[in-house]
């Protein structure tokens, strides 16, 4: 099952690393440095690119790696990816509690996938240490995905989901920033004293949330391989292309209401393989008086097929369920209301985001009654889209927004 990372040259590396870095530079050159929201069209190519573009380093190691470092590979990086997906929802919750422009948005999930990618690397080569080192930290790691799973499945891991948790909580504290943004600046001037912008508290409060992700996400992926090498790839690749996919997959993030219960199988699954292994490389001393158990290991084929079926079956799941859509159209009206209701003066885009939470309330009319009924209880989403209609009859009465 190990494959021994020193097999890779220090040339691989070096060339891997800067070309990693190469592509992080790229967009932030090109894409990320002008401040702008980036169309459907933009999201899906260069999300496209850059999955096309992990699939081929895959293609690459499966050529000249062999059949089992391929394999690890995309096992890898298809876990990775799924779980970087669930990073989304925080960063959704961040973004949105902060309040933080849709054009400096690019900026803020840039930052945050840099400092996830140097966190992880981190915790990458301590893992591997600690592995060499200890055999029963495969004990270890399959305990936490064990863990982790059953948290996933019984919603205790909210609070990771919350605009307010303990990361973002301590921030708030010993972070002292002006109210108000000031482009995608860190810094202001207020009242003649340089502060700090809410932009940099949100930056906190992203990385902070990465590196509680970081715990679970590193443990999965030394699951399914050792190899240092791939474990790193796999999780570079799986973060390049997260800020496109951000943008691609806003508007169904909410609809993937049974994504956790298939991390949750996932994770459970990894945690059991690891297990499993350390038992059969057993040398603790009061299990089987230090000596190792033969138990039936799970292949990395096995693996794969099993992840990439889990993945299947949830979001096809997702996508036709009642509840899907009721989650994706509540969502996206509450978001229509709050920006309609931040416009100042620009009576043409008032026009279009007020039609766009016209359209999001049709569709909450055509669910069924169950839901409708479920939703009509929100209070706080009641009274948000009511005075966001009665903001826009006095905004259409001063002129300042189109009457539908």
């Amino acid at each position: 099952m190990e494959r021994p990372y020193m097999q890779v040259s220090g040339l691989v590396w070096i060339l891997t690393v800067v070309a990693i870095l190469g592509l992080v530079a790229f967009d932030f050159y090109f894409h990320v440095r002008k401040a702008h929201i980036p169309t459907l069209r933009e999201a899906a190519i260069w999300s496209s690119i850059y999955v096309g573009i992990a699939v081929l380093f895959g293609l690459g190691t499966l050529i000249f790696g062999g059949t089992d470092m391929g394999a690890e590979y995309f096992a890898g990086y298809v876990t990775e990816k799924a779980l970087s997906v669930d990073n989304l929802f925080v960063f959704l919750v961040v973004l949105g509690s902060f309040k933080v422009p849709r054009a400096d948005q690019q900026k803020v999930l840039l930052f945050g996938i840099v400092f996830s990618l140097i966190a992880r690397t981190g915790f990458i080569f301590l893992g591997a240490a600690l592995i060499n080192s200890f055999a029963w930290v495969f004990y270890l790691f399959g305990l936490i995905l064990l863990i982790t799973a059953g948290n996933l499945l019984k919603g205790e891991g909210d609070d990771e989901r919350s605009a307010d948790n303990v990361v973002i909580r301590l921030a708030r504290r010993f972070l002292r920033t002006s109210d108000e943004y000031d482009g995608d600046k860190l810094f202001t001037s207020q009242d003649g004293k340089r502060v700090m912008t809410p932009m940099l508290l949100v930056m906190v409060a992203i990385g902070g949330t990465d590196i509680l992700f970081a715990l679970d996400s590193i443990p999965a992926i030394f699951g399914l391989t050792q190899n240092v090498y791939v474990v790193f790839t796999a999780t570079a690749f799986s973060l390049l292309g997260l800020r496109q996919l951000y943008f691609l997959l806003d508007g169904l993030l909410d609809r993937l209401v049974y994504l956790s219960y298939g991390l949750a199988a996932i994770l459970a699954f990894i945690g059991v393989k690891l297990i499993l292994h350390a038992l059969h490389e057993n040398n603790v001393p009061f299990i089987n008086g230090g000596e190792h158990i033969d138990v039936i290991e799970i292949s990395t084929g096995m693996s794969l097929g099993f992840i990439i079926g889990v993945l299947i079956i949830t979001v096809i799941a997702s996508l036709l369920s009642p509840k899907g859509r009721a989650q994706t159209y509540v969502a996206e009206a509450r978001r229509h209301a709050r920006e309609f209701l931040e416009i100042d003066q620009d009576p043409q885009y008032c026009d279009d985001v007020y039609h766009k939470l016209v359209n999001e309330e049709a569709n909450i009319r055509e669910l069924p009654e169950k839901y409708r009924a479920r939703i009509r209880q929100e209070d706080e989403l009641m009274n948000l889209l009511e005075r966001a209609h009665r903001v826009h009859e006095e905004r259409v009465a001063a002129g300042t927004c189109f009457r539908p």
